[in-house]
């Protein structure tokens, strides 16, 4: 391709000037977190300036237990001449139940410092022997379905100064004290392997307390504890599996210093309510009869509820839960609805959302309300969910499916019923009652629900399938989100291994979503047996352990530490898992000793093609002992680096004797996904690329420029097409309208994406996600340089593609924020980048398949513009100079 000098035009930003300050500063990725129990806890920080060419030159942080800036009286002082924006704890041993402050310190290039910010972090148990309170349950069997309350009564005669409320719980809860529900959290603690690790919470809970009698209570629910629905999985049979239990230590500092701990014991009493059946997987029951007024509050007379029992400590590893929960985090009003009779309603929320449903209604007296949830509609508008109910497994008929059901009392006012341990997918809720009522659009609400984690991306284009691609990849990456990657949200719900990492990359680009993979990553070492292998879903009952877990699935162990390090700068992904890494390639080495792996799930959901299943499974080895060998020259363990850069070796070398074809200069049997992968996951030498890449053009341009890929080719072949000259093809194969395409699925109404072309199973699944990752890679050319990883430097090289006309992305890294876009009128292409400070930037544009020369950009925004015409690119004359 041509090479052409790049001229420089900086347009309307200041060249000199402006203030330097630092912001979101973050303690374990977090703004100032309660109760965390890292013992070496990690601090990050940006520095926001609009200086061109602004980076940090050293750094101080401070941290006390005051406020007052006297580094003297500092637990931890300590002063860097570096350009790191991370830095890990090493100063005395942090005290449990205790609040740090923290402050940095930044010196720039010209000398000049910034004004400190302070934030905080408080730490929580810290060990498991600083817990008080006794794990306590109800007396009833696994198999009573009715949910367990639970009450306290306590005095306080002293002035409070602070007060923190951690609790455990096996299964799920809402806490109250003196009738308030404490914290917005839904649906907590987060699902784990509950006998090999539970987590806590902390809450402050200093504003709910008050001077003389004071309530705590405690409503479980079942979770994946105590799952008591039945379908393919077995978790009904989990070897965890017991009626739900919690531990809690309410822990109060009074202005004298004294500290008292109110904690779970045999004073606290339990009954049974009106939630009389909760699944995670199907639905909740709720009789409104039942309801026990006023239970939560202090005056509440308890003298019928029965004494709670002591139970066994569900694991040895209660930890902190400190990463992002899971909220409500937007209210749905319906488009339309349609009464078929007085007992019959529709709903339609207007797109496929995850979460629950508030109703509101007025009945007669033990009116028996279900509300029916699903993705789809029969011919006759009835709600369908038989796309979703395939894997359930139901002994009788009293556990519908994707169904609540709610009885009322049948008061003259507005009775109030939203599910609280259960969450389901849907867009169409269908409302039947045994007894007739008078509902309108205003009685439903739907709810969306999901890890609350942080936007740190957006894509706009001129192109409306672009746009509506990313919304709806969003929407099912974050509906699949709920304190672990999920596959999708209403059918399984289930860890699927390869669903997280074939989207990691579109997650990271769009969320910041670090703390949620690091908690999944512990499930992961929780599960792993000890020659190395995984169950296919985490966590695990114990299904999949010896079927569907096979290296092009398990690889999310190796991929997603790795892609939290590129993304972040943060290499504790890697330092965690690194023996758990190590252990599974050892695995595969032992028992695949020629370096080709034959067994595999596949390229699945694939149209015509086959993709050999050897070659798809030995792409995803070959790539996971690269990241294993860089990963142990990263930590400094230099015999396994030179170990694994061996194996690599061998693994490429049998690879390419069995599937490259020199008289087609392809892979396999040539097709999109066997091409796409070599080529993606560097298999193929540098000097076959370019034929190799032709021939995948040459393939993708078939079938009318339709994909012919499952899952595994989805990740690979935009990719591969625009990293080897062929943007504007990957352009088209992307935005295309007929079936089978992403665009199609647009073009259908879809708001999420689905699990296979056709759209015959779920509608919301994230399989097919590496799209949204792709619109910044491939199209904004937003790339990590991984030498200098968290887009310390970052690799600029965006593809302005014919047929669209202006794109823009922009992604939230831990230096600030990255732009690049551009617009085209008139031949014009202008094309604008920022590049955020402390940071640095290799620039070079491919404007229409003709390559621009590579610059290198210090910080600040940049501007320039061209013509394209006659199948040229030069700097346009009238706007540039030197």
């Amino acid at each position: 391709m041509t090479a052409f000098l790049l001229y420089i035009l900086i347009i309307g930003i200041p060249s000199v000037g402006g203030a330097k300050f630092s912001v979101n500063l973050q303690c374990e990725h977090l703004v100032n977190p309660l109760g965390i129990d890292v013992k070496h806890p990690r601090f990050s920080w940006q520095l926001q300036t609009d200086h061109k060419g602004a980076r940090q030159t050293s750094f101080t942080i401070d941290i006390r237990t005051d406020t007052a800036s006297n580094e003297h009286k500092a637990l931890w002082h300590i002063h860097q001449n570096s350009s790191e924006q991370i830095l890990v704890y090493n100063g005395k041993p942090l005290k449990p139940f205790t609040k740090y402050y923290w402050q940095v310190t930044i010196w720039d290039e010209n000398g000049k410092k910034t004004i400190p910010t302070p934030a905080s972090f408080e730490t929580g148990m810290m060990q498991q022997n600083n817990w008080q309170g006794d794990w306590i349950t109800d007396k009833k069997d696994v198999n009573i379905q009715a949910a367990p309350y639970f009450r306290k009564i306590f005095n306080v005669s002293k002035k409070i100064v602070s007060a923190r409320a951690y609790i455990s719980v096996a299964g799920l809860y809402e806490l109250f004290i003196n009738g308030q529900r404490t914290g917005d959290h839904v649906l907590d603690p987060m699902y784990t392997r509950f006998d090999r690790r539970n987590l806590y919470v902390t809450y402050d809970v200093t504003t709910q307390l008050q001077q003389g009698n004071n309530s705590i209570g405690v409503l479980l629910g079942n979770g994946w504890y105590n799952l008591q629905s039945t379908a393919v999985w077995y978790f009904d049979k989990a070897p965890w599996r017991a009626r739900p239990s919690f531990c809690m230590d309410l822990r109060i500092t009074y202005n004298d210093g004294s500290v008292e701990t109110i904690s779970t014991d045999k004073s606290w009493k339990t009954a049974l309510g009106p939630i009389i059946f909760n699944s995670i997987y199907t639905g909740e029951h709720v009789d409104a009869n039942k309801e026990i007024e006023g239970w939560n509050n202090p005056g509440f007379d308890d003298n019928n509820w029965k004494q709670v029992i002591i139970t066994g400590v569900p694991s040895s590893n209660i930890t902190a839960q400190a990463f992002y929960p899971i909220r409500d985090v937007e209210n749905i009003c319906p488009v339309s609805y349609t009464k078929y009779n007085d007992t019959d309603y529709v709903y339609d929320l207007g797109r496929n959302i995850v979460g629950v449903n508030k109703i509101q209604l007025t009945g007669i007296p033990s009116t028996v309300i279900k509300l029916k949830h699903g993705e789809r509609l029969y011919q006759n508008g009835h709600v369908d969910i038989s796309n979703i109910d395939v894997h359930h497994r139901p002994t009788d008929n009293t556990d519908p499916f994707a169904t609540d059901i709610y009885t009322l009392k049948g008061s003259t006012t507005n009775e109030t019923f939203r599910p609280a341990f259960n969450y389901k997918g849907f867009q169409y809720v269908e409302v039947t009652s045994n007894k007739p009522i008078n509902l309108n659009k205003g009685n439903l609400t739907g709810i969306v629900m999901h890890s609350e984690v942080p936007t740190a991306g957006h894509i706009s284009s001129s192109n409306p399938v672009i746009n509506k691609l990313w919304e709806a990849t969003n929407n099912s990456y974050l509906s699949n989100l709920f304190g672990y990657p999920t596959d999708c949200p209403q059918r399984e719900k289930n860890g699927w291994t390869a669903d997280a990492h074939l989207a990691i990359e579109t997650g990271l680009y769009n969320f910041d979503s670090i703390t949620i993979y690091e908690k999944w990553l512990a499930d992961l070492r929780d599960e792993q047996n000890s020659n190395g292998m995984l169950p296919a879903i985490i966590p695990s009952s114990g299904w999949g352990y010896e079927h569907y877990n096979t290296v092009d699935w398990l690889s999310a162990l190796i991929i997603i530490p790795w892609e939290l390090y590129q993304f972040y700068g943060d290499s504790k992904a890697l330092a965690d898992n690194y023996r758990n890494m190590k252990r599974y390639i050892d695995h595969l080495d032992e028992t695949h000793p020629k370096g080709l792996i034959p067994e595999g799930l596949g390229d699945r959901e694939a149209i015509k093609s086959h993709a050999d299943v050897e070659l798809t499974s030995t792409a995803y080895y070959y790539n996971d002992v690269v990241i294993l060998a860089k990963a142990a020259k990263l930590l400094g363990k230099r015999e396994d680096e030179k170990r694994y850069g061996q194996l690599a070796k061998k693994i490429k070398e049998a690879f390419n004797r069995k599937f490259y074809h020199q008289e087609t200069q392809s892979y396999g049997s040539g097709s999109q996904t066997e091409n796409s992968a070599a080529l993606h996951w560097g298999l193929v030498p540098d000097n076959l690329k370019s034929g190799v890449a032709a021939s995948l053009a040459k393939s993708a341009t078939q079938d009318s420029l339709h994909f012919d890929i499952g899952v595994l080719g989805s990740k690979t072949l935009l990719n591969a097409l625009s990293e080897n000259g062929y943007a504007d093809l990957a352009y088209q194969l992307a935005t295309k309208e007929t079936y089978p395409s992403y665009g199609y699925w647009m073009k259908q109404g879809m708001t999420t994406l689905p699990e296979n072309w056709n759209m015959q199973s779920s509608l919301n699944h994230i399989f097919f996600g590496e799209i949204s990752a792709w619109f910044y890679k491939g199209l904004g050319g937003i790339n990590i340089d991984e030498k200098k990883p968290g887009f310390k430097h970052i690799l600029l090289r965006p593809h302005i593609v014919t047929g669209l006309d202006n794109f823009q992305s922009d992604h939230e890294s831990p230096y600030g924020m990255i732009s690049s876009g551009w617009k085209t009128s008139n031949n014009i292409v202008t094309y604008t980048t920022t590049v955020p400070p402390n940071t640095t930037a290799d620039l070079q544009l491919d404007v229409h398949g003709k390559t621009v020369k590579i610059i290198r950009l210090g910080s600040g925004t940049y501007s320039w513009k061209f013509r394209s015409s006659a199948g040229e690119v030069v700097p346009e004359q009238s706007e540039i100079y030197n």
